[in-house]
């Protein structure tokens, strides 16, 4: 299994997903479950704070009187 802080939003989602199929087919050791419930945790926390990251990144472009980009505005100052 590879390190979680590391991996990419997608990586993530990817790994997620093969968490919660593994946990729904039922056929899984209690002490698998365990360890696999806390791994879908840590993927999911990780999810999150790639997301509220992506959030932070997006910005309206502003435009000057003459039509031409001026700068930009973070989203939450919309």
């Amino acid at each position: 299994m590879s390190d979680v802080a590391n991996m990419s939003f997608e990586e993530a989602m990817k790994a997620l997903e093969g968490v919660v199929r593994d946990l729904e087919s039922g056929n899984v050791e209690l002490e698998k479950s365990i360890a696999l419930y806390e791994r879908g945790a840590a993927l999911k926390a990780h999810c999150e704070k790639k997301l509220k990251e992506a959030e932070e990144k997006v910005a309206k472009i502003t435009l000057g009187p003459d039509g031409a980009p001026a700068g930009t505005v973070p989203v939450e100052g919309l």
